[in-house]
């Protein structure tokens, strides 16, 4: 089994606050995901090279609530108030070929969920409650069918040198020079 950095996760309170942090911090404008319509959230999306990007990522005003909570916690009164602060680096995401099999080993409590926007195709392993897995000491796993979103944008030669965890943080390397996001 082998996994490999998808992408990183920033949450805002909205998209516009999480596009002027990350503008802020690499000097770089996040291009239009999408709406996810089951968790009644929505993207802009950042390359950070061929194979990984980063995702800014708010609750949809315009999307109905969904039945369960949101996924990275975004539903939580600990992460509201951490995020009427300001936008934060939350998470972080592994793609894996073979979902199933490496959940055989996975250390959280978690269920498949597939998603499917403009092409794309992909299975999260979520946890029930919303929470990050491992209570934030794992990533959460994603295998791609298909298309991958680095296809499809631009490559502003912004790429990720370090990530570290408890407290996540991320060094990059930009145009404008080495970065970093606590």
């Amino acid at each position: 089994m082998t996994r490999a950095l998808d992408h990183l996760v920033v949450a805002a309170r909205t998209l516009d606050e999480g596009a002027a942090w990350v503008r802020e911090r690499l000097g770089a404008d996040c291009v239009p995901g999408g709406k996810h319509a089951k968790m009644g959230t929505h993207n802009r999306l950042l390359s950070l090279g061929p194979e990984s990007y980063l995702e800014v990522i708010a609750i949809d005003p315009d999307a109905p609530r969904p039945a369960r909570r949101r996924w990275f916690e975004l539903d939580t009164e600990a992460m509201q108030a951490r995020l009427a602060h300001e936008p934060a680096l939350v998470h972080w995401m592994e793609r894996t070929a073979d979902l199933e099999a490496e959940l055989r080993s996975y250390q959280a409590k978690v269920y498949i969920e597939s998603f499917t926007r403009n092409g794309l195709h992909w299975h999260l392993a979520l946890t029930p409650d919303g929470t990050f897995p491992g209570g934030g000491t794992l990533p959460t796993l994603i295998q791609w069918d298909g298309a991958h979103p680095c296809e499809r944008l631009p490559d502003l030669e912004i790429r990720l040198q370090s990530l570290t965890h408890g407290p996540l943080a991320a060094r990059f390397s930009t145009p404008l020079g080495l970065r970093t996001m606590p």
